[in-house]
């Protein structure tokens, strides 16, 4: 699909910023956006450009921008702010709005083309020794604000030391959440699909941390053998099983962090009462 070639005077006052794309990652919300079961296209579009994850070089600045200089390495931000409280106070991906705009996914195109002109309060900066992984810097981010929430919300026990964290899911999401809690010291156990060895294992294995195949182990299986966990990370994009995680493998004053966006209409029977009894006596959120 054709769409209009991007000019610096796309954004008024000199504040354009031209960036040519190098890279767009792919990942399950663009299937889901794909299959027609997420996302929205913008106003008087019949279409979605996809990519959200993306890295791209600086190829041309408006007169007013001092911020960023052709050839640096950005990467775009993909939330733009909308009307609530919480976009008016730099902080929307906290917005109370039911119409929300995230590029590639919700009203705005996203990056899967050649160029793209953005204000460069969208854009971040990557230092070129990073260039290699750059296009990993959004899926690190929805790993990072999991985990600082995690904490963040921990505070209500004026002391928490994590000591033991599950990830479940061993797929980019992952293996990057499975990386920031090892480097927060945390003994880790990451559960996939596949049984070892694979290269994502073999990834969590270097990563220091230990590799459990669903397939092998089940989850109950796993918390009689390994014991319960202070923090769990959901990565799995299987709702079922974050049910599961919250029944039997979070421990007490524990906090499990759901990632995953998912669009279908899986219904699953849960133990309701256990889970509701398990969350209020062990104060888990």
């Amino acid at each position: 699909t054709d769409v209009s070639e991007p000019r610096l005077e796309d954004v008024p006052g000199g504040r354009g910023v031209l960036v040519r794309i190098l890279r767009v990652g792919l990942d399950g919300t663009d299937k889901e956006i794909n299959a027609g079961e997420y996302g929205a296209a913008p106003d008087g579009f019949g279409f979605l450009v996809l990519g959200h994850e993306s890295l791209g070089l600086v190829e041309e600045v408006g007169s007013a921008v001092t911020e960023l200089a052709p050839r640096d390495y950005v990467v775009a931000r993909v939330r733009r702010a909308g009307t609530s409280l919480y976009d008016r106070i730099g902080m929307p991906d906290f917005t109370t709005s039911d119409t929300y705009f995230e590029h590639g996914i919700s009203r705005v195109h996203g990056f899967l083309t050649e160029r793209y002109v953005e204000e460069p309060e969208y854009l971040i900066r990557v230092p070129g020794a990073l260039r290699e992984v750059g296009v990993l810097l959004e899926p690190t981010s929805v790993v990072e604000k999991g985990i600082l929430q995690a904490y963040e919300i921990q505070r209500r026990l004026k002391v928490w030391q994590p000591a033991r964290a599950a990830v479940l899911g061993a797929g980019t999401i992952g293996l990057l959440a499975t990386m920031a809690l090892r480097n927060r010291g945390l003994e880790v156990f990451a559960f996939g699909l596949d049984p070892p060895p694979y290269l994502n294992s073999d990834l969590v294995e270097a990563l220091g941390a230990r590799y459990v195949s669903t397939t092998q182990t089940s989850i109950q299986q796993a918390a009689e053998q390994h014991g319960k966990f202070d923090l769990i990370f959901e990565a799995t994009g299987f709702s079922p099983l974050a049910f599961e995680a919250m029944c039997v493998l979070l421990g007490k004053n524990g906090v499990i962090v759901l990632s995953s966006v998912t669009g279908g209409m899986r219904r699953v029977e849960v133990p309701s009462d256990a889970i509701n009894l398990d969350f209020v006596l062990g104060n888990k959120v």
